[in-house]
């Protein structure tokens, strides 16, 4: 073959490589919109989360995006409103829908994700990066609604899989005053009796006491009891839990909240290729990623994942494939995770740590599923009164 053929042949292939991405060419626009209620004044020398926990897991998952897109004419843009009150994050979303965005991720109260959801279209797409609440999973589930933020009861499900294991059976249990304490304490009770474990004590903190002051005097005797094995927090906000630890009546662990804790995320999580998702985020936002980043994260990543596949932006399209067996997410957590399909939660494993190290990562594997280990974790489908993919 002559020299001129050589060089018309590797054209004709460089044009048969780059054309039909070049003419092919998708946009894919995704809504982030965020309120979280101010929780006022705390009694603990706690260090509040950053404003804009959630919204800079956002930003990476789009810079991942589109690291991936650009070989294959895909772009991704993010629309985003942080907002000070529920009326204006509702504003927010309308005025996104006008603009003809229909895929959404939102770091929102439960109450203010079902309006939302009962506003939005049959072609709008809404993930759940911040609600916990196990009602959203079990029985007001919609039909267009994913949660990539595992609900309470995963969370308290891997901390009774690890005190059962340790063979911690019997468990003192404190719960704060906030709406979010009891659901967490409620969700725990669940998994106690999942998991056989006894709360020998069950008591609500009661006090309004500055224990910076008081801890060492206020707490072991809150603690008394003939005998306990770990004791139980349910302090999401961070009123006292924090002075639980060294102070109980016994000589016991803290778990819960405080103490060694059930997250989905954490800057101690470095294996599985981690250690590079925490350096990206730190070098885009300056801190470390949290829950609530990684929960937004993974669901523009699941879309990504999606668009990557059907080189479509279609909200029906991208949810049947995220319920279907072509979809895997690659999500540093040391397993592939999948939608469940009867309520659209993301199955993950959940770490276990404390403020300077990780502890264990539940499920584990002692504790047998028919189908998979990872729904051992939350409310299963025989549990679940959703039933949103048939």
């Amino acid at each position: 073959m002559s020299f001129l053929s050589r060089t018309a042949a590797i054209s004709l292939l460089t044009l048969a490589a780059t054309g039909p991405l070049q003419a092919e060419s998708l946009n894919v626009q995704i809504g982030y919109l965020q309120w979280v209620p101010d929780q006022g004044p705390v009694l603990s020398n706690v260090i509040p989360e950053p404003e804009d926990a959630g919204l800079r897991g956002a930003e990476l998952a789009i810079n991942d995006n589109s690291t991936t897109g650009r070989f294959l004419g895909q772009t991704y843009a993010l629309q985003s409103k942080v907002a000070d009150s529920e009326e204006a994050a509702i504003e927010a979303f309308d005025a996104m829908r006008e603009n003809g965005l229909e895929l959404f991720v939102v770091n929102a109260p439960a109450s203010t994700l079902r309006t939302l959801t009962e506003k939005a279209g049959d072609n709008t797409l809404i993930f759940n990066a911040g609600a916990k609440d196990d009602a959203l999973r079990t029985g007001r589930c919609h039909v267009n609604l994913l949660h990539t933020m595992p609900s309470y009861s995963m969370l308290t499900d891997a901390l009774g899989q690890w005190l059962n294991q340790r063979r911690w059976d019997e468990v003192f249990l404190i719960t704060g005053p906030t709406e979010a304490d009891q659901d967490w304490a409620e969700a725990f009770r669940r998994s106690a009796r999942r998991f056989g474990l006894e709360i020998v004590e069950d008591k609500p903190w009661t006090f309004d006491a500055d224990l910076r002051r008081t801890a060492s005097k206020e707490l072991p005797l809150f603690t008394q009891a003939s005998d306990y094995d770990a004791v139980v927090v349910a302090d999401v906000r961070g009123d006292f839990g924090e002075y639980v630890p060294f102070n109980t009546w016994l000589p016991r662990p803290v778990v819960g909240t405080q103490g060694m804790s059930p997250v989905t995320w954490h800057r101690v999580v470095e294996s599985w290729g981690a250690a590079q998702l925490q350096n990206r985020f730190r070098k885009l936002a300056g801190r470390d990623m949290n829950s609530e980043d990684y929960a937004a994260w993974a669901a523009i990543r699941s879309m990504g994942t999606a668009v990557t596949d059907l080189n479509s932006a279609t909200p029906t399209d991208i949810r049947n494939f995220l319920f279907s067996d072509k979809f895997q997410l690659a999500a540093f957590k040391g397993r592939k995770l999948t939608f469940r399909d009867w309520n659209g939660q993301l199955r993950q494993p959940i770490p276990l740590v404390h403020p300077r190290g990780l502890v264990a990562r539940a499920p584990f594997e002692s504790f047998l599923h028919p189908n998979t280990t990872m729904d051992t974790l939350g409310f299963d489908r025989p549990e679940s009164q959703c039933r949103i993919n048939g």
